[in-house]
């Protein structure tokens, strides 16, 4: 005989102390993001590239005093510089990402610099928000000199990158009084660059900013890469096609690449970065990452500084110093994606999801995203439960042709991170079948880390692909609860 159900008076009772109990358990689970500052990269002033000059400012476009908010990049280089973009493949494109493909079109991917602003986003802004996104561009323009090597109407003109809130306009007459401000101060000294990363950030803990020297023939070549990016990220960004927070970045270098090389190289580098990481799933309406190319790189004799000599020849595709030049680009879009990822909304997880053993590169890299894409496979990397079905329930239902994944093949293991004491692989699955007494404890000690990778066999093939992402958090949540209060 089933137990009496509680009298009414007991029932309610019963209600507060499961609610309170309920609440002390949210309570205690909420743990908080980890500091991220130690991501934060300072370098010397000799770490930049020649011939580029940087500058932000507070414009009134984010509501908090003094947040930097706008910010201009250009070069001083005698001729334009090579310009290359991926941007996004949202329907809803943004009015920045319309006009930066556009002035890259027109002018055979040419540019003389960039203007960003943060705070708004200027997408879903109709006529209004093209205007404006125009207005940055050319008022930015006209208040730099004009280059001498290029006759007065075929000056390069400013690129543009908005991030913020959707469906907002942007502030622009406040915008265009800051302008002037901005470019009378420009400087390539390391706060300048700084300054620049702070004012691409939104909902960001810390600015991105990354810098590199290699040698390229005989020259030294610098590169530097600023990106932003917390929330709204799943880019899908290809080259640009002829006529809320967010991911920009840009990388600017002082070698010397055509403008058909640097896109392809960009290509290359945003298919293996930018579009292998995903914190929510949501793609951005503003998606951009430009590439600046200016030749002014010295030769290695005289330390990469400027020199009487001749300047630097434009590397073309397929030669020896554009395999060189397109893996470093990789590596630094690499690793400023990467700080994407990191800087999650709410995450207290980086997660490195690895597939190998894929019949090809597209079929391991679909099987990563699925992956990295679950809320429950990131839920369960916040509440650092080895519950690996979730990840095998990824796995299958990525969108694939039927029999391209065999079941009996696929293995999950867990690697630790080089923090760890046992820096030993925790195996999970084997070909389709569950390793027998799993070490529930030392699961949970990998997945008490900041980083952890998870690696997924397929056994199908020798192809392998990564992607990047972050774990889901109370924090996420009231992040995107309140962003535009």
């Amino acid at each position: 005989m089933p137990p009496p159900l509680p009298s009414a008076a007991s029932a309610g009772r019963l209600v507060p102390s499961l609610s309170r109990a309920m609440s002390a358990a949210a309570t205690s689970s909420n743990k908080p993001p980890p500091s991220k500052d130690h991501h934060v990269h300072t370098y010397s002033g000799d770490a930049f590239p020649l011939g580029f000059v940087v500058g932000s400012v507070h414009a009134g476009i984010k509501k908090k005093a003094g947040a930097l908010d706008l910010g201009v990049l250009s070069s001083t280089a005698d001729r334009p510089c090579a310009a290359a973009a991926c941007l996004t493949r949202n329907v809803f494109k943004a009015a920045p990402v319309t006009v930066t493909a556009e002035l890259l079109n027109t002018s055979g991917g040419r540019a003389r610099g960039f203007v960003v602003n943060a705070g708004c986003a200027n997408a879903v802004t109709g006529k209004k928000g093209l205007e404006d996104a125009w207005t940055m561009s050319k008022t930015v323009s006209s208040l730099l000199p004009p280059l001498p090597s290029t006759s007065a109407s075929e000056q390069p003109g400013t690129l543009v990158m908005s991030t913020g809130v959707i469906g907002q306009h942007l502030p622009i007459k406040n915008i265009t009084s800051a302008l002037p401000d901005v470019t009378s101060h420009l400087s390539n000294s390391p706060n300048a660059w700084m300054d620049l990363a702070k004012a691409f950030m939104t909902t960001d803990t810390f600015p991105k900013l990354r810098a590199r020297t290699f040698k390229l023939g005989d020259r030294l070549v610098r590169m530097a890469g600023i990106d932003k990016g917390a929330g709204m990220i799943a880019p899908n960004m290809g080259p640009p096609q002829p006529p809320h927070a967010t991911l920009l970045g840009v990388i600017a270098t002082d070698a010397a690449v055509s403008p058909s090389a640097l896109q392809s190289a960009l290509n290359y580098a945003v298919d293996r970065s930018f579009n292998s990481i995903t914190v929510d799933g949501d793609m951005s309406t503003n998606d951009t990452i430009l590439c600046l190319a200016n030749g002014a790189a010295g030769k290695v004799e005289d330390e990469g500084r400027e020199s009487a000599g001749a300047a630097m020849e434009e590397i073309q595709e397929g030669s020896a110093e554009f395999g060189v030049f397109k893996e470093e680009l990789r590596e630094m879009a690499e690793e400023l994606a990467k700080l994407v990822a990191r800087d999650g909304e709410g995450a207290t997880k980086f997660v490195t999801i690895r597939v190998k053993n894929g019949p090809s590169y597209e079929v391991a890299s679909a099987v990563a995203k699925s992956v990295a894409s679950s809320s429950l496979v990131k839920t369960a990397m916040y509440g650092e439960d080895a519950n690996w079905g979730r990840i095998l329930c990824a796995v299958g239902y990525t969108p694939l042709p039927e029999g391209t994944i065999d079941p009996t093949k696929v293995s999950v293991t867990f690697i630790p991170s080089a923090s760890c004491t046992d820096s030993t692989p925790l195996k999970l699955l084997t070909n389709g079948e569950p390793e027998p007494n799993i070490d529930e404890d030392r699961a949970s000690v990998i997945l008490q880390e900041e980083d952890l990778e998870v690696l997924v066999d397929l056994g199908a093939g020798s192809e392998e692909a990564r992607v990047w992402t972050c774990d889901f958090s109370h924090d996420y949540v009231t992040i995107n609860g309140s962003y535009r209060s």
